[in-house]
């Protein structure tokens, strides 16, 4: 195999993790229209926390801006998956504080604002560093800490499965996506030599396989102890 065809397979291989890593990215973005729609529904927030989609908002800013093109090259595809979960989570809080009590609501839009004035800063500073090699670690390593933040939180998640024995709070959908998002980007980020990304989305592809394992565990687990109730009670 010549050097150009061996360079072209990894090319193509790399472009298609990333489109995958996309579209899987996607269907976590729409995840939250359920919640969305009791909100609306009811009229009210409820016990709902409007947190998660803070988080996320930075998260997307971050990493949508290490994969453009004055940060580091040919990550377009991070670019775009970012842009595109940066507007879900910013539609998300608009429509959660349009909804939310006066007190919950001013407390999103200072967070809000924050978020906003966080990645202001950021772009601003990193525009500063005239040396692409720095600005890109800096940016990068931002990135990075804000990814492992993400795929962190699934661990409140996990403890809860292992507590309560009970799937009920993690959705296999969700856990199905996030694997399946992790594991593409892990491999779009190993065939681009990027370690900003194939890091923390390593990390998030073991999160994911253990909560799959856990989920399949618990899921068999209650559908036998069920047999055994209706064994029970049959005789």
């Amino acid at each position: 195999m010549s050097l150009f065809a061996a360079y072209s397979i990894c090319t193509v291989s790399k472009d298609a993790a990333g489109f995958a890593g996309n579209i899987f990215a996607f269907g976590l973005f729409v995840s939250p229209i359920t919640t969305f729609r009791r909100i609306i529904r009811n009229g009210s927030t409820e016990m709902f926390s409007g947190l998660p989609y803070v988080y996320s908002l930075i998260n997307c800013l971050i990493c949508m801006w290490y994969g453009t093109p004055l940060i580091s090259p040919d990550n377009l595809l991070v670019t775009t998956v970012n842009s595109i979960g940066a507007v879900f989570q910013f539609v998300y809080i608009i429509i959660f504080m349009m909804y939310a009590e006066k007190t919950k609501k001013m407390k999103m839009l200072g967070f809000l604002l924050a978020v906003l004035g966080i990645f202001a800063i950021i772009l601003g500073g990193s525009l500063q560093i005239s040396d692409i090699v720095t600005r890109r670690l800096f940016v990068g390593s931002l990135s990075c800490a804000s990814l492992i933040s993400m795929f962190a939180s699934p661990l409140f998640i996990i403890k809860l499965v292992i507590q309560t024995k009970s799937v009920e709070f993690m959705p296999f959908h969700l856990s199905l996506s996030t694997f399946l998002m992790s594991t593409s980007f892990f491999l779009y980020g190993l065939l681009n030599e990027d370690p900003f990304i194939y890091g923390p989305n390593g990390i998030g592809t073991i999160l994911g396989i253990v909560q799959l394992i856990l989920y399949f565990y618990y899921e068999n687990k209650s559908r036998e102890d069920s047999r055994e109730h209706l064994v029970v009670s049959y005789a």
